[in-house]
Parts: C-alpha cells; structure tokens; sequence
C-alpha cells in the first residue's frame, strides 16, 4: 500500500539553557514544518473510495493539534525561570507554553509530536501508523524519526501532554477544551 504525507507549517519560539555558550539561551523563534508519513496494512477500497481513508479524515485532528496548540506555542526547559515568571505575573498564557524536562530542542519537539501523534491514531482507531515524522527547523537543519521509537524516548516524559489525544502541550493545567466540559 502507498504511504501518505502531509506537512503542516507553525511558528514557534524556545530557548535553550544547559548549554549557556549556546546562542540559543536567547528567547528566538523559528518557522518550522512537520512532515508526517503514514502507513496503513488494510487495502484501499479499490472500486469504490480508492483509498483507506481520506486525507481529511487523516489530518483534521492533527492540523487542529498544531494549529491551535503549537503554532505560536513558547516551548520552555520545565527548570527555566521564564516559566515560574509565567506563572506568577501572566498565568493566563500557561496554555501557551510547551514545557519539556530538559531542554526544548528540535529533537525533544520532534520526539514529542510523533508521541502526540501517535496517541491521536490510536484514539481514532485509525488504520494508519506513523512510519516517519521530519521536523524541518530551518531549511538546512532537520529531525527525522523513523517508525520505531527507542525504549528511551518512549520512556521520557511518560504519561505527559505528549502521550495524550488532547490540546495540551504541558501539565501545567488542564487544557481548555477539558475545563468547558460539565
């Protein structure tokens, strides 16, 4: 069976700070795209759809992920004092901080997303797994994650926003859409 791509472009902003020589201990941001491939072992409906899912029934969970929760997101070390600044005078933005343990590096990101991605198929019961999520931070520097994640990246963070079906980008609070819920 063919494999599918899609790609979705965001803007985002980080800073880095176990490395303080790094130029990257200054808040920055970045235009980044993610390039997810999918795989799906069931045969398309062949006389019929000709495919085993559409494309929007494939990615309007996922673009809603990235559009609202990571576009424009301040990815943040859960130890960097920005984020106890945030808290105590903007607490209304905690939403908007993607807080990672350690540093939030294209490669934490990239791990991250392809964890989020993957809770989103089995969530949807979809035929399709992720056989290659590329996180494209510049047009010369990318991250590629294959099929198959190491016991350590699956075993970083585990249980946090990055293993859920949901909005959330971290664990500071509920996401919205759970607090409107009755």
């Amino acid at each position: 069976m063919p494999d599918v791509r899609f790609t979705r472009r965001f803007s985002m902003a980080h800073r880095l700070l176990v490395d303080a020589a790094s130029k990257c201990v200054v808040p920055h941001g970045h235009n980044e795209f993610v390039h997810v491939t999918l795989r799906s072992d069931q045969a398309p409906d062949f006389g019929q759809s000709n495919y085993v899912a559409s494309f929007e029934a494939m990615k309007t969970r996922w673009h809603r992920f990235i559009d609202q929760a990571v576009d424009h997101a301040f990815q943040l070390n859960g130890a960097d004092p920005l984020l106890a600044w945030f808290l105590e005078n903007e607490p209304e933005r905690a939403s908007r901080l993607m807080v990672f343990e350690g540093d939030p590096t294209s490669e934490a990101l990239a791990i991250a997303l392809r964890r989020k991605l993957d809770a989103v198929l089995i969530a949807e019961a979809s035929p399709f797994r992720c056989v290659g999520l590329t996180l494209e931070e510049t047009p010369t520097n990318a991250v590629i994650v294959g099929e198959i994640l190491s016991p350590a990246e699956r075993a970083w963070m585990a249980g946090s926003w990055m293993d859920r079906a949901d909005l959330s980008i971290n664990d500071l609070a509920p996401p919205a859409s759970e607090k409107s819920r009755p």
